[in-house]
């Protein structure tokens, strides 16, 4: 079974440029799905997943998505295309950001000193 590679792009993004990147490197058309959303116009982000074998097609798929201002890769391992519908890819997706750590602001941690003890210093 192959692997998903799933990339959300920047609402700026030309996805017909996506789409024929793809096929010039070799990726037929029906090993992937560029969902866009219909209602939003031609500038919003929109969503694309790659039907890949191993890790040298993962790369080669997510060098594309980076020359076509990819925001976040996911990897979906043991996916197949057709399984790759939207609703199914969104949800992974949400559920992988949750359970994300996410960067907290800068903590300060107060190390012990030397406290009290029974020594008496004068």
């Amino acid at each position: 079974m192959s692997n998903i590679l799933a990339g959300l792009f920047e609402h700026h993004s030309d996805y017909k440029k996506l789409e024929s990147d793809l096929e010039n490197s070799g990726i037929p058309s029906s090993d992937y799905i560029v969902y866009l959303n219909s209602e939003a116009g031609n500038d919003s982000q929109y969503l694309a997943s790659v039907a890949v074998k191993d890790s040298s097609q993962a790369d080669s798929a997510r060098s594309i998505f980076m020359q076509n201002a990819v925001i976040k890769t996911y990897l979906f391992e043991n996916m197949s295309i057709d399984q790759a519908n939207y609703d199914t890819i969104k949800k992974y997706i949400d559920a992988r950001n949750r359970a994300e750590i996410h960067n907290s602001p800068d903590i300060k941690i107060k190390t012990a000193s030397d406290g009290m003890n029974s020594e008496v210093k004068f």
